[in-house]
C-alpha cells in the first residue's frame, strides 16, 4: 500500500518545517526561501518530467486530472473541473487539506513555499508548451485555488 500524497507531506514537514526556519535564521527569510525553492523546483520539475513520461498521453487535460487525483486521495483535495481539453485543464480547488495542515501548525507560509510553489515546477516538467496560471491559493487565505493548464501551441506532444 502506497502512502497518499497528502501523508507524505505532513511527514516531510516535520523535516522540512525546522530545516527551513534554521535556514531562514542563518541566511535571511529572502535568501533562504530561494534556496528552498530552487532545490525543490529541480526535484519536482523533475518528478512532473518522469510523470509525463510515464502517462505518455498527448491529452494534456487527461494528463492533468490523472495527476490531480493522485494529489487529492484520501480526501486531501476537493476541487471542481472548469475546462477538460485536449489542450486545457482548468479547475478550482475548493478545500485543501494540505492548507489545513500547515495553517494548523501554524505555518501556512512555509506551506505555500514547500506545496504550493512546487506545482509550477512540476507544470514545466510537463514540457516547454505547457503553462499553468494560478493567481491565488488557499494557502495563502483566497476562497480557492484556480489552475489553469493550457498548450501554448495547441499541439500534440
Amino acid at each position: 500500500m502506497s502512502v497518499s500524497v497528502i501523508e507524505q507531506a505532513k511527514i516531510q514537514a516535520q523535516v522540512l518545517v525546522p530545516l527551513v526556519r534554521a535556514l531562514q535564521a542563518e541566511l535571511g527569510e529572502a535568501r533562504a526561501n530561494a534556496l528552498v525553492r530552487k532545490a525543490l523546483g529541480d526535484l519536482y520539475r523533475g518528478f512532473g518530467e518522469e510523470f509525463w513520461k510515464a502517462k505518455n498521453e498527448s491529452d494534456l487535460g487527461k494528463a492533468v486530472s490523472s495527476a490531480f487525483r493522485t494529489y487529492a486521495r484520501d480526501d486531501a483535495l476537493a476541487y471542481d473541473v472548469i475546462e477538460q481539453s485536449h489542450d486545457a485543464f482548468a479547475f478550482d480547488v475548493k478545500r485543501c487539506a494540505y492548507a489545513e495542515f500547515y495553517k494548523a501548525l501554524g505555518e501556512p507560509e512555509l506551506g505555500f513555499l514547500l506545496i504550493c510553489t512546487a506545482d509550477f515546477a512540476t507544470a514545466e516538467g510537463f514540457g516547454p508548451d505547457v503553462r499553468l496560471t494560478r493567481t491565488q491559493t488557499i494557502m495563502q487565505g483566497a476562497g480557492h485555488c484556480d489552475f489553469r493548464y493550457r498548450r501554448d501551441d495547441g499541439g500534440a506532444r
